[in-house]
C-alpha cells in the first residue's frame, strides 16, 4: 500500500464532521476587488504530511492517540505490528512524542506525531499495551522530558535518580553543575 492509499484509509477512520458542512458561496464583488476563497476543509481529524521523507507522517490529537494506534495495529490492511522507535521531542512551545511504526507483513512504514502545549503536566495515553517495546521507551521519555503516560503499568525512573530535578532533554533545562559548556 502506498502513502496515498494509507492516507485515504487511515483518514477515513477519523472523519471531520466540519467537512460535511456546505461551504457558503462567495458573493460577487465589484471588478478589481479581491474575493476571499474559503480554505478547503480537511475531511479527516488527522493531519498528513510527507515532509520530504519516504514515510507518511500523521499528526493526531492526544484524545485520539490510543484509538488511532489500536486501529493501526489491529486493522488487517495496515497491521503495524512493529514499533521500532518512540522518541520524546521538545518543539519549544510544545512537547510531544514521535512514533515510527512498520508493518512486517505489508512492508510499509509510517510516523505518528502527538503534541501538547501543556508543559507543566504533559501526558498521553500509553501504547505499551499495544506494543510491548513501548514500555522502556515511554519510561525513558518520562525520565528525560517529564511526559507522563496514562495507564502505563510501571512508570518510574529508568536512568535518573528519584531526587533528580528537571528534565535534561527539554530545551529550557539548565543545570550549572552537570552541563559542559565550551
Amino acid at each position: 500500500m502506498n502513502n496515498n492509499e494509507l492516507q485515504n484509509l487511515i483518514g477515513s477512520w477519523f472523519p471531520n464532521p466540519e467537512a460535511n458542512k456546505v461551504v457558503e458561496t462567495v458573493p460577487e464583488t465589484e471588478e478589481g476587488a479581491e474575493t476571499k476563497i474559503p480554505e478547503p476543509i480537511n475531511p479527516s481529524l488527522l493531519s498528513f504530511t510527507e515532509e520530504g521523507s519516504q514515510f507518511l507522517n500523521i499528526e493526531v490529537s492526544p484524545e485520539d492517540l490510543h484509538s488511532l494506534m489500536t486501529q493501526l495495529r489491529e486493522n488487517s490492511d495496515t497491521n503495524f505490528d512493529y514499533l521500532f522507535c518512540l522518541s520524546g521531542v521538545d518543539w519549544g512551545k510544545e512537547l510531544g512524542i514521535v512514533y515510527h511504526l512498520e508493518s512486517t507483513t505489508h512492508r510499509h512504514s509510517i510516523v505518528v506525531k502527538v503534541k501538547t502545549a501543556d508543559r507543566e503536566n504533559p501526558n498521553f495515553d500509553t501504547v505499551c499495551n499495544i506494543w510491548k517495546t513501548a514500555d522502556f521507551h515511554e519510561r525513558e521519555v518520562f525520565d528525560f522530558f517529564g511526559v507522563k503516560f496514562n495507564n502505563h503499568p510501571n512508570l518510574k525512573y529508568l536512568f535518573l535518580t528519584e531526587d533528580w530535578e528537571g528534565f535534561p532533554l527539554r530545551k529550557d533545562y539548565v543545570d550549572e553543575v552537570n552541563m559542559v559548556i565550551k
